[in-house]
């Protein structure tokens, strides 16, 4: 199985960031000199953490993608289809990483560039997916999934921030039954090299983007979608009242199907 570090924030977020890195093998481990990077948070709406990704922890997480020698470091989503993207990311100032940084990254909106239609391998809810044509002009992928309960799905975390990878408009067929096996399915398709996911805050009830938050003040990385969601699910039944309670996270649709199909 694979390793999930667990770090206890503190006030250095870098710091603890890398720690949480560190302890499945460092930075410098996926990434290698020269390498294009691309980063997917999560900024399906611009609420805040953790409805959507910490532009600190963005910023940090760019920084030390750079560090380990990376050539350029690309930061791409698209939102909610309900949304605009670029709108989104203005609210949330995520362009303004520009400003604050030595080397910023380049943002990046799916929508507004080119997708490439993806066949879904045996797969029984999903035939096909649309996947942003940035995608696959990176060297290294890296999820940046928050930790939270989600109305439909149950849970978001790795699994679930892929769907932000899916062309808008073929999202409305994602959510028309059978979401959670969907989520699993579409991940056949996408590679990360690392996911570091901030459990600083969790949503205990409803989700993705508004709920009952709780502080856990915990950093994980893995490499592995479903080790990381797992330890986020039990993160998340540690507190009184939350709706995953009385779940085993191993059973839990999404991830018992992306476990069957082989999603590491």
């Amino acid at each position: 199985m694979s390793k999930v570090s667990r770090i206890k924030a503190t006030k250095n977020l870098k710091k603890d960031i890398k720690s949480a890195v560190d302890e499945i093998g460092g930075f410098s481990k996926f990434i290698k000199k020269g390498d294009a990077v691309l980063i997917k948070p999560n900024f399906n709406t611009a609420d805040p953490p953790p409805a959507s990704t910490d532009v600190d922890f963005l910023r940090h997480v760019v920084e030390l993608v750079y560090d380990a020698g990376a050539k350029a470091v690309i930061v791409g989503d698209s939102s909610t289809m309900m949304l605009n993207t670029r709108k989104v990311m203005e609210e949330k100032k995520v362009f303004d990483l520009d400003k604050n940084m030595k080397y910023p990254p380049r943002i990046i909106v799916f929508e507004e560039r080119k997708w490439n239609v993806k066949k879904i391998k045996n797969g029984k809810y999903l035939k096909t997916i649309s996947v942003p044509e940035s995608l696959e002009k990176v060297d290294k992928l890296i999820l940046l999934p928050c930790c939270k309960t989600h109305m439909y799905a149950g849970y978001t975390g790795a699994l679930k921030i892929s769907v932000g990878f899916m062309k808008p408009v073929e999202r409305v067929r994602l959510h028309m039954g059978h979401l959670q096996e969907k989520v699993a399915e579409l991940n056949t398709v996408i590679h990360p090299d690392l996911i570091i996911m901030d459990a600083r805050k969790c949503f205990i009830t409803k989700g993705p983007a508004k709920g009952e938050v709780r502080e856990p003040g915990l950093i994980f990385a893995s490499t592995s979608r479903v080790d990381i969601d797992i330890e986020g699910i039990k993160t998340i039944q540690k507190y009184e009242g939350n709706s995953l309670a009385g779940i085993k996270p191993e059973e839990l649709t999404q991830i018992k199907l992306a476990k069957k199909i082989g999603i590491k």
